[in-house]
């Protein structure tokens, strides 16, 4: 059944860096900028853990 609606972008969970935006609602888009931020901070933190760890093994090595 064709009910006329144009097909939905893909929800936020599928985020395609350089995909088209143009059907994606303000809501999804700000979900999509929400989820966005929390990953960075995600990735923000694991970068400053194995910074940290490789800076004790440095330290413990030069020791």
């Amino acid at each position: 059944m064709i009910d006329g609606d144009e097909p939905r972008a893909k929800k936020a969970s599928e985020i395609v860096v350089g995909a088209d935006l143009s059907a994606i609602s303000v809501e999804e888009l700000e979900e999509r900028i929400s989820m966005l931020k929390a990953e960075i901070a995600r990735l923000i933190a694991e970068i400053d853990k194995k910074q940290s760890s490789k800076a004790s093994a440095e330290s413990f090595f030069r020791s």
